[in-house]
């Protein structure tokens, strides 16, 4: 017996009007996004800002010109298909399905979609997380509430951010106590500022002037202190030109020269570890190095390798860099930090640890048998 099959349902003038006003909706919703003043709007005061808005653009144009097309097919077909007056209350509406070139093309589209804008996106993120050489590198800290900064010999911290026109930098972001997002809209950059733990954001200031930083993510009672822009406490970073960023940095070395709170060089050559307090080390380890470490087997990762048993581990008698698991060499991490596959450990300096703070963590690591 042959199937019984609904009436063909042919594509009448109405739906090819429709498409043609969508279609052109869309190209001027493109059109739209391409051409629309972002930087009138907020400055591009980096060179990753001008890569940054053309995804951005590249995302806006596509996405109204998909929700134009979806909404607008969808208000057509409703109107098109609505029940007619007279109709029997269980009418069975018309039925299209099995249409192979259409599921064809839109399993196609949309895959070129994803591939196109997973390429442009790596490309733009790889730019900001892999530092070149010979960059100024400064260290962003958060606290509640305000921001703090260290430069190369520079002592203890700054409460100013300047940096100089047209010299590749290294922001390291990270956070004395809890999470903190530091945000900055003119440059389009943004790193969560995790303690324990350097997140890495590489640019070239293109554009004088002062630029807010912006915490984005709640960190207690007075969070909006950390976007607000106070006297006491300025959030903002300062695009200077070479010879105003010279001076400012002379003028902040003369002015730091016997600042309180100034950051010990990192120790070098080896430390004597007898005698460290495994109690004490326990206490430096959990607020210190817990938000990236687990007192667990090595593979049990949080950011960094699990630590229990890295002194007496069988599976992996070398260390991330490559050394034998000693006390000395893991003491020489602690000192100099390390940077690899699995991200980035903070040093001596950067993670504020004295040498006796080191040899307590090494006879603490070590009874983690």
């Amino acid at each position: 017996m042959p199937e019984n099959r609904d009436p063909v349902v042919h594509l009448d003038r109405g739906f090819w009007i429709a498409t043609a006003v969508m279609v052109a909706l869309g190209i001027l919703a493109i059109v739209f996004w391409v051409v629309v003043p972002i930087s009138g709007l907020m400055p591009e005061a980096v060179d990753k800002a001008q890569q940054i808005d053309a995804l951005f653009r590249f995302l806006a144009a596509t996405g109204t010109a998909l929700w134009i097309l979806v909404c607008g097919y969808v208000l057509y077909f409703a109107l098109k298909f609505r029940r007619r007056a007279g109709t029997p209350e269980n009418a069975v509406g018309v039925q299209i399905h099995d249409n192979n070139k259409l599921e064809l093309w839109w399993t196609i589209i949309p895959t070129v979609f994803v591939i196109v804008m997973a390429f442009f996106s790596i490309r733009i993120w790889s730019g900001i997380e892999f530092a070149p050489n010979n960059t100024l590198v400064v260290e962003a800290l958060g606290r509640q509430w305000y921001y703090t900064f260290r430069y190369p010999n520079v002592n203890g911290e700054v409460k100013e951010m300047h940096l100089p026109l047209g010299q590749a930098v290294t922001l390291q972001v990270s956070s004395y106590d809890v999470i903190h997002s530091f945000w900055i809209p003119a440059m389009r950059l943004k790193a969560d500022m995790v303690p324990g733990l350097i997140n890495t954001l590489e640019f070239t200031p293109t554009k004088p002037g002062k630029y807010e930083i912006i915490c984005t993510e709640f960190c207690g009672t007075f969070h909006g202190e950390m976007h607000s822009g106070t006297n006491q406490n300025p959030a903002y970073v300062y695009i200077d030109t070479p010879s105003q960023y010279s001076a400012w940095y002379a003028r902040t070395q003369r002015q730091q020269a016997t600042a309180s709170n100034a950051i010990a060089a990192p120790s070098t050559g080896q430390l004597k570890l007898a005698g460290g307090d495994a109690k004490a080390g326990a206490a430096i380890f959990a607020t210190k190095c817990s938000a990236c470490h687990a007192i667990g087997p090595f593979d049990k990762r949080i950011v960094g390798p699990g630590l229990k048993g890295v002194l007496d581990d069988p599976s992996h008698p070398e260390l991330v860099d490559g050394d034998k698991a000693t006390p000395q060499n893991v003491a020489k991490i602690l000192q100099n930090g390390y940077k690899g596959s699995i991200g980035q450990m903070p040093n001596q300096a950067q993670n504020g640890l004295t040498n006796k703070d080191i040899v307590n963590l090494v006879a603490y690591l070590a009874t983690l048998k």
